[in-house]
């Protein structure tokens, strides 16, 4: 974690052939990720599942009105948001704000409630709202993993990858933001190698720079001459993810990349980071109750700065356990947590974030796979508007894998699956074949089955399904040795989608002045 209209004419279409595209490689290839197709964002044809019924969802909201009220939230060492908040009707003493009942829940009203993300290449924006669900990669971790060279600090060379890799899943519907930390190259500097790798080797959306409102802007004035001016100013192009310091504080890093977001009309995502026990009451409840309340007064404030700024309800909540003080992943009480606050979201009318493929695991095995299908499935049951961490989490985020990237996107495009809900049409409902096959015989050979034998089921890239034999003749290998010689392969076969000449050389001027006043800091 941190701390975790039309297109422009520039814009050009990503799919580029790969070698051999046609037949049963073909299909197999793009199974695997290859980039032959890209799958579009989520349009679910499934019913949500809630777990909070109105005399649930009614308490917390009191409560939290009672928390805005009475405790408040901090906003600390910026002066400016304080005198907003002042401004607005709340009573503000010392870094301490405290909400008028109904002030923050008014403000929200201005948020859309649903937006675009647009992307360089049209075909690959989002829409965030609504029944849609957005895969994003794994953001924040320092360290990266691989079955070659084992647990390593990352670099910028690792950043890249994992940008060719989303770019290359057809399941990945967005580029990520800090896919990983690139520590070889020094803190001030690095947000502009990270936003551009985004723009150089991928052309799906992507996510801008939080660490501190300087480098915020440097994203947005990137994006604009990606993009225009005008049509930055207009369209939302950048999301970012502002995170609270549970519990109750906004700190002037975050809130101040909020207001250079959120003025140049671009969407952040507020989420409370929660280690529940740690960071928030045990409780469910209790966790939800300090959860709206953090992330309404950030969504709240991000009307304050442009009225109709787009905004995420973000939550990322987790269990701890109580003998040792370490985060838990796939337990029941955070997707409690979860479906919850995404009912929570959707009676304030705004998009919701929360989900991925989230473990504990040192190693992509049987717990990494447990603990996040445990994390993602809820995530697509609840309504998951924009999930982040969606591929490529270890080691409870310290940890970008390349295996279990693979694996993890292999898994979503089975959600892409499912959430396209149940087929009712005449090919679905295959009475021609029940007709044709009768009493006592079989469907392999029927027409219906012919026609529909090559999609009828999802099929994993990366599970072995043969015989023993077989297996043992292809190397013995596990899913993660599989998921190993996957990504290897897809990085040769990698090809870049093309970027407008004139905006590459003006990105690279603008990086090269900007790292000539920068100083190599570590903060």
């Amino acid at each position: 974690m941190s701390t975790e209209t039309e297109a422009p004419s520039d814009a050009t279409p990503a799919r580029r052939s790969r070698r051999g595209g046609g037949g049963a490689e073909g299909r197999r290839a793009a199974r695997l990720g290859g980039g032959i197709q890209a799958f579009s964002y989520i349009k679910r044809q499934i019913p949500l599942y809630e777990v909070l019924g109105e005399e649930g969802l009614s308490l917390i909201e009191a409560n939290c009105e009672k928390v805005l009220q009475e405790i408040g939230i901090d906003f600390r060492d910026d002066a400016e948001a304080l005198e907003m908040w002042k401004a607005a009707g709340a009573d503000v003493k010392g870094e301490r704000v405290r909400f008028p009942k109904g002030l923050v829940r008014s403000l929200i009203k201005t948020a859309p409630s649903q937006f675009t993300q647009h992307a360089r290449n049209p075909a690959r924006s989002v829409e965030i709202g609504g029944k849609n669900t957005v895969f994003a990669p794994v953001y924040g971790p320092p360290f990266v993993h691989d079955l070659n060279g084992g647990r390593r600090y990352a670099t910028i060379e690792d950043f890249r990858n994992f940008v060719k890799l989303a770019y290359t899943a057809p399941a990945m519907h967005h580029s990520g933001g800090t896919v990983c930390e690139p520590v070889d190259i020094p803190v001030a500097k690095r947000h502009l190698d990270m936003v551009y790798s985004h723009i150089r080797y991928s052309d799906k959306p992507f996510m801008g720079s939080v660490t501190a409102p300087e480098r915020a802007e440097d994203s947005v004035a990137m994006a604009k001459m990606v993009f225009g001016d005008d049509f930055v100013d207009n369209n939302c192009v950048l999301i970012n993810l502002i995170n609270a310091n549970s519990p109750m504080v906004f700190d002037d890093t975050m809130v101040g990349a909020l207001k250079v977001y959120a003025r140049a009309g671009q969407a952040s995502v507020v989420s409370p980071f929660i280690l529940a026990g740690a960071m928030s009451p045990v409780t469910v409840i209790g966790t939800l109750t300090q959860v709206l309340a953090e992330a309404s007064v950030g969504l709240a404030f991000s009307q304050l700065c442009r009225p109709g700024a787009p905004v995420v309800f973000g939550t990322f909540a987790s269990s701890m356990s109580m003998q040792s003080g370490a985060p838990t992943f796939g337990t029941p009480e955070p997707a409690h947590v979860l479906f919850g606050a995404a009912q929570l979201a959707r009676r304030l009318g705004v998009p919701f974030r929360s989900g991925g493929s989230l473990c504990a695991s040192k190693l992509p095995d049987a717990q990494a796979a447990h603990e996040s299908s445990n994390t993602v499935f809820p995530g697509v049951l609840a309504g998951v508007n924009f999930m982040l961490h969606a591929a490529g989490w270890l080691e409870g985020g310290l940890v970008s894998s390349y295996e279990k990237f693979i694996i993890d996107c292999d898994q979503l495009s089975m959600m892409q699956r499912f959430a396209g809900g149940v087929d009712l049409s005449e090919n679905g409902q295959a009475m021609d074949a029940i007709e044709e096959v009768g009493p006592g015989s079989h469907y392999l050979g029927c027409q219906h089955t012919q026609r529909n034998f090559e999609d009828a089921f999802w099929r994993s890239g990366i599970a072995d399904n043969n015989s023993f034999e077989q297996w043992l003749a292809d190397g013995s290998m596990d899913a993660a040795q599989r998921a190993n010689a996957i990504w290897t392969r897809q990085l040769n076969d990698y090809v870049a989608p093309d970027l407008d000449q004139a905006i590459d050389e003006q990105l690279g001027t603008f990086m090269e002045q900007r790292k000539s006043v920068l100083p190599d800091s570590v903060s």
